[in-house]
């Protein structure tokens, strides 16, 4: 379940609350007039099943509550009420399934804008891919792995393609674009002072390395992981399941392709670079085809349930 808490205009209070009692899966309202300062209006809350948030915010929104009031929606972790579990039953669908587009854009608005905190998390996970590339050092490169923030912006590019919406897109192709080249050029300086500190060598990159060669070695597995990732990165993020996030983070060579382009680059390996710069393009591809046709997929399926109750609801 999720608690809504709102802030409405007075004008526009009785139309809210008309929606919110006529929404299937809503629950537990109340309405505590002239209440709030800031902005002014009415206090009104609810509890909502997650199959219901989607078309309940959307119609909020078209109210311009968002504009002149506020609109807050919270997990809610424990929900103990009779009212709340029929609430849960009646709404169509599971849970689970349900996508909160409004709460997606949101979070991968944040996720995808270019930030100092953003470059940095990707020049250092992609220094500790270095190390792991030279090193061949499967624990370093599983590390990186976890630490790279990329997966926001390729959400992010994902959600603007479905949603349509062009600013969204722009802001993480370019969080992903100047991220990358920040992080390989940060990566390139570091792997020089590395090689003065006598902790690098040229050697050590041409040296048979089994455990990490597949980072410049492209071939069908790596489109096919990376498919298979973007799917299941797009599945956590709109089913709040991010845990599974980490799982995706380990299992595509996005960063460690780019620290391996950056340490081929200081010692002008070109073609170990060209191979990891196809890798990281090939990964971002495949992250990308999948996580659009995941949520394509998804908004069809819910469209479908919701179809299929309100013609149900016509009926009873």
């Amino acid at each position: 379940m999720l608690h809504l808490r709102m802030i409405v205009p007075a004008d526009r209070t009785a139309a809210a609350v008309e929606l919110i009692e006529s929404t299937v899966g809503t629950t537990h309202l109340v309405v505590l007039p002239g209440v709030a300062r800031e902005p002014v209006g009415d206090l009104v809350l609810c509890d909502m099943a997650r199959e219901s948030a989607d078309e309940l915010l959307h119609g909020l929104r078209n109210m311009e509550i968002d504009r002149d009031g506020s609109i807050a929606v919270e997990n809610i972790d424990l929900s103990m009420s009779t009212r709340a579990d029929t609430a849960e039953e009646e709404a169509p669908g599971e849970g689970a399934d349900a996508v909160i587009w409004e709460q997606l854009a949101e979070a991968t608005h944040e996720e995808s804008t270019l930030s100092f905190t953003y470059l940095s998390f990707m020049g250092l996970a992609t220094m500790i891919a270095a190390c792991g590339v030279v090193l061949d050092n499967t624990i370093l490169i599983v590390g990186a792995m976890a630490v790279g923030p990329e997966f926001g912006p390729l959400a992010g590019v994902c959600t603007a393609i479905v949603q349509r919406a062009p600013r969204l897109a722009a802001r993480s192709l370019t969080a992903l674009l100047i991220g990358f080249l920040t992080a390989i050029m940060a990566t390139t300086l570091f792997s020089l002072l590395m090689d003065w500190l006598g902790l690098f060598s040229a050697s050590m990159l041409d040296a048979e390395r089994p455990q990490t060669s597949f980072i410049w070695q492209p071939d069908p597995f790596s489109f096919v992981v990376a498919l298979l990732a973007g799917a299941a990165g797009t599945l956590s993020l709109t089913s709040s399941k991010s845990g599974a996030l980490v799982g995706v983070a380990i299992s595509v060579t996005t960063v460690p392709a780019a620290a391996n382009a950056a340490v081929a680059l200081s010692y002008g390996e070109f073609a170990q670079m060209g191979g990891s710069i196809g890798q990281l393009l090939l990964n971002l591809l495949g992250i990308m085809l999948a996580g659009t046709a995941t949520l394509a997929l998804q908004q069809r399926l819910w469209r479908t349930q919701r179809g299929r109750l309100k013609r149900r609801l016509r009926r009873g």
